[in-house]
């Protein structure tokens, strides 16, 4: 029986473009005879189109809501953030990937390290500022140099910057608010930028992929321009010991049920120097990775970390669309009615 499909992509949010590039692949990878598939855009300005034709939000809310399952490629605020997922709950129609809790508290990165931290995992020291706030002297000692600057709900590293010297702090602030009024200030650490992605299957099982290590070239960290311009190496799976890459892969399942998240997630850590001082607080084992960040739902490119870490290990692209395809839960029966003119 052919499943109906509706990929949702698109948005409002700077990362308009990874968005449809993501959509893009999946598109590609959709096996036909199997999915039924209906293409719904939101274009920049929030207008909405289904395959192609301009549409009302209530003609695309009845398109949604006519499907079996929704496959929402969003990235970024107004859709990554539970947005989306919360307008698809009230349809009751089943759509792949975390929830609304989930995809909020993962899209404000202040929100997640607070509760990673209070699920005992390791996260860098940062302080988190307020429309019109500033970094207090105070934490500029307790930070030290170098720190990083990012917007604390965006994606794809849009408005990122690393601060060299805190004469540099108030450009920083400034792009960094261009994305987003809440910044978070986070201390460097020094050490290796290993991804790890997670994947849910439809039985419930939780699994974690292959470390992936990302080494980048050009850039002094892994920016936009490194992730989508091909400025980056990804080596998968990292040179590690079999305890370090088990460690990780523990900690990224560990993140995964602390976040309440459901079919995937990709997490992010940093493998510290263990003889460099964080700052973290930190007075466990010196091997305890750092969680940097978090993406519920990471970049589908298939030149893109996660499909990439499922690949190697031994899950091509449209397997993997079907595994989340086929665990999205299913809840018509907690729907609300959708009121006329939809």
């Amino acid at each position: 029986m052919t499943v109906r499909l509706a990929v949702l992509f698109g948005g409002r949010s700077g990362e308009h473009d990874v968005s449809r590039r993501s959509a893009e692949s999946i598109l590609a990878h959709l096996d036909r005879d199997t999915y039924d598939v209906t293409e719904v855009l939101i274009e920049r300005d929030g207008q909405w189109r289904v395959n192609g034709d301009r549409a009302t939000f209530a003609q695309a809310l009845r398109t949604l809501g006519d499907q079996d399952v929704v496959f929402p490629a969003l990235h970024g605020p107004y859709g990554e953030d539970g947005t989306v997922q919360s307008m698809l709950e009230w349809l009751g129609v089943a759509f792949v990937g975390n929830g609304v809790f989930a995809s909020a508290a993962g899209m404000d990165k202040s929100v997640t390290k607070k509760l990673l931290a209070a699920d005992g995992l390791r996260v860098a020291a940062g302080v988190t500022l307020r429309p019109d706030e500033e970094l207090s002297s105070r934490d500029q000692e307790r930070l030290g140099l170098p720190v990083f600057v990012k917007p604390a709900r965006a994606g794809s590293s849009l408005g990122v910057s690393r601060v060299e010297q805190w004469a540099q702090l108030p450009a920083a602030l400034r792009l960094a608010r261009q994305s987003d009024a809440k910044v978070l200030v986070e201390r460097a650490v020094r050490g290796r930028e290993i991804d790890v992605g997670v994947l849910q299957h439809p039985d419930g099982r939780v699994e974690a992929g292959p470390p992936l290590e990302i080494r980048v070239a050009n850039a002094s960290f892994f920016d936009y321009d490194a992730k989508y311009d091909g400025g980056a190496v990804f080596h998968i799976p990292a040179r590690l010991d079999p305890g370090t890459t088990r460690l990780l892969q523990d900690r990224a399942v560990q993140a995964f049920h602390a976040l309440g998240c459901r079919g995937l997630l990709r997490v992010d850590f940093f493998l510290p120097d263990p003889h460099a001082d964080h700052g973290t607080g930190w007075t466990g084992d010196d091997r305890e990775p750092v969680i940097n960040e978090v993406n519920t739902f990471p970049g589908f490119t298939a030149a893109s970390q996660y499909p990439q870490i499922w690949q190697r290990a031994g899950v091509g692209y449209s397997a993997l669309l079907d595994i989340l395809i086929q665990g999205a839960p299913h809840r018509r029966d907690t729907a609300f009615p959708c009121p006329s003119p939809c």
